[in-house]
């Protein structure tokens, strides 16, 4: 028996972008159950247990910020948020509310289902309790479990923090990571309030792991909020 196909929720009150959505998502091999409130997202959440949500930000009836909050009270399941709002300060407080992903309308089909393939990568990883111990980027290999960062098949010299910097965003490649997560996860928590430090490490790992450092193909910054690793 082949296993039935994944399963989104879809949570937009636009009645064009669902449709849109709607199509994309059925034309590539998802099922999809939709919501156009805050309430119905929590109702259907529950009693459908999605295997991803596509999430707008303003619904008639409250927030999608809220609505991640209350999902990640009980569920892990991935949070793909999908808004106009392209201001800073809605981006990270949506990542810290627990999305896994932020999408600025108006964004193209092929990034919207390369977000969605890495997401539902890293839950079944999650689901299967085996955490992705090796990430290949390109001609990089990050392996996790021996420390070791290969470029075309040769060791790379990373300092102690460069590589856990490198760690982190690799534990958490294709999500935005916010400059505090990284900070609180590098550096530790005294030091949540000092971004430099990312941008000069950020430079150094360019420099050591990109073939253009000036155009980095994979270790991106997500302007304002934090930086995401690109896979794919």
């Amino acid at each position: 028996m082949t296993e039935p196909s994944p399963l989104v929720l879809l949570v937009e009150d636009e009645p064009q972008m669902r449709r849109f959505l709607r199509a994309l998502l059925d034309s590539h091999g998802y099922r999809v159950v939709e919501a156009q409130t805050a309430r119905d997202a929590i109702a259907e959440a529950t009693a459908r247990a999605p295997e991803l949500v596509l999430l707008d930000l303003g619904l008639p009836d409250g927030d999608g910020i809220e609505v991640t909050r209350r999902l990640r009270e009980w569920s892990r399941t991935p949070i793909i948020v999908i808004s106009a709002r392209g201001r800073e300060a809605d981006k990270i407080e949506a990542l810290d509310a627990g999305a896994d992903d932020y999408l600025t309308k108006p964004f193209g089909a092929g990034e919207l289902l390369a977000r969605l393939r890495v997401a539902m990568r890293h839950a079944h990883h999650a689901a299967a309790g085996a955490p992705e111990s090796v990430i290949e980027i390109g001609d990089v290999r990050v392996d996790l479990a021996r420390r070791q960062v290969l470029r075309g098949g040769a060791e790379v010299h990373l300092t102690p923090l460069e590589y856990k910097l490198v760690a982190v965003l690799a534990q958490n490649a294709g999500k935005v990571v916010t400059h505090r997560q990284l900070l609180r996860e590098v550096w530790g928590p005294g030091h949540v309030e000092q971004p430099h430090y990312l941008r000069v490490y950020m430079g150094q790992i360019r420099h050591k792991l990109e073939a253009d450092p000036a155009r980095p193909r994979f270790f991106l910054t997500e302007p304002g909020v934090g930086y995401r690793l690109k896979t794919e």
